[in-house]
């Protein structure tokens, strides 16, 4: 089939997982075009069957606010015709769905119908689509979208309760490549900590709703307790504040900074523990990572996090914002080995459910079912 991926390109978990999804399928022998303002970061555009089409958006000075909208609609358009694309899937409702619509009414009107695929991956939803200057157009994209999945069955609650939703929701939830994290992955634990010292791991955007400084405030209960290294990982607007209270608290020397690094296997496997105490997670792909390198997770409660970790067997969980309660666990599980083994087997075995090979099929018997369906364009 000819797909084209409409995404985000950026470390957030809607673009990591819109790239992930295109490469798989080019392996597969599907032709993948992805439509966007700047290469996906993951993207890797000499791979057989990948195709990169750049969104332009002209600077016009009577404009405030630059038109990405339009120019996403025409170049959907475009793409369409030129490469003879089944299906486009796109990923974040917004702009992304309300952009395809204009693109499949634009085309439309030239006698070409083209399906259209809406996957819902969280904020588009619980922050950004239920405010009052989008929603309208959010709830209006997804009621017109011939398809809508979701990566979890509370984001699929969620957009029910916030929308007047006329769609079947279908889930389909985030994957892990389980053969990224196979072997020592060349672990690199002697560079990042001392003989003796656990290293706990925080991979985010740093965004207010991560609450970061919750990551550092556990981490001080357990430094406190036994000999730990903190490793932060990706960058955001919170990551100063983050930064700053771990110099106050007295741990500038055991809490490391790697920014937007490519080597987040490595750094995975050389870690003891997670955490993720985010106060909105519609999925938790950072946890999914974390299991998939056998890394115990502590986590809030958020949105989708306990479809993926398992109290009491991949990690625990503990409600948004008690630092107490996520120290209590962590130290539970990094002074006892015995623990930190059976989570640590407990993490693997439930990533294995998300891995590739068994979430894949389920995208490309969607794609051959919505393109089955003929629609009249007149």
């Amino acid at each position: 089939m000819n797909i084209g991926i409409v995404c985000y390109p950026t470390f957030g978990g809607s673009g990591v997982v819109a790239t992930e999804l295109g490469h798989a399928l080019a392996k597969k022998g599907h032709k993948v075009h992805f439509i966007t303002y700047n290469q996906p970061v993951r993207l890797d555009i000499l791979e057989t069957n990948i195709y990169y089409h750049e969104v332009n958006v002209k600077d016009y000075p009577l404009f405030q606010y630059q038109p990405y909208e339009l120019a996403l609609s025409s170049k959907m358009v475009n793409t369409v015709i030129d490469e003879k694309l089944d299906v486009l899937h796109v990923h974040y409702a917004i702009p992304h769905a309300y952009a395809a619509f204009m693109a499949k009414q634009i085309l439309k009107d030239r006698g070409i119908h083209i399906s259209v695929i809406t996957t819902l991956h969280g904020t588009d939803i619980t922050l950004v689509g239920k405010n009052p200057s989008y929603k309208e157009a959010v709830e209006f994209s997804i009621n017109h979208s011939d398809c809508v999945t979701s990566v979890s069955e509370s984001l699929k609650q969620q957009t029910y309760d916030f929308f007047n939703c006329r769609k079947e929701i279908r889930v389909i939830p985030n994957f892990i490549d389980l053969s990224l994290y196979e072997g020592d992955q060349n672990c690199a634990k002697a560079n990042l900590a001392s003989e003796g010292q656990k290293i706990v791991t925080h991979i985010s955007n740093f965004r207010k709703l991560k609450r970061t400084q919750d990551v550092v405030k556990v981490f001080h209960g357990i430094w406190k307790e036994i000999p730990a290294k903190l490793i932060l990982v990706g960058d955001g607007p919170e990551r100063v504040k983050a930064e700053q209270l771990a110099k106050d608290l007295g741990m500038g020397r055991d809490v490391i900074y790697l920014g937007k690094t490519t080597e987040v296997e490595r750094v995975l496997c050389a870690s003891d523990l997670f955490i993720l105490p985010s106060e909105s997670e519609s999925f938790g792909l950072a946890a999914l990572e974390a299991m998939a390198a056998e890394v115990p997770v502590i986590s809030s409660n958020a949105g989708g996090l306990p479809e993926v970790n398992i109290d009491g067997v991949t990690g625990y969980i503990s409600p948004v914002g008690d630092i107490d309660d996520m120290v209590k666990n962590s130290l539970s599980i990094l002074t006892d080995e015995l623990k930190l083994a059976q989570m640590k087997q407990g993490a693997r075995e439930q990533a294995e459910k998300f891995e590739l090979e068994k979430i894949l099929p389920q995208y490309e018997n969607l794609y051959k079912e919505i393109v089955a369906v003929k629609q009249p364009v007149s």
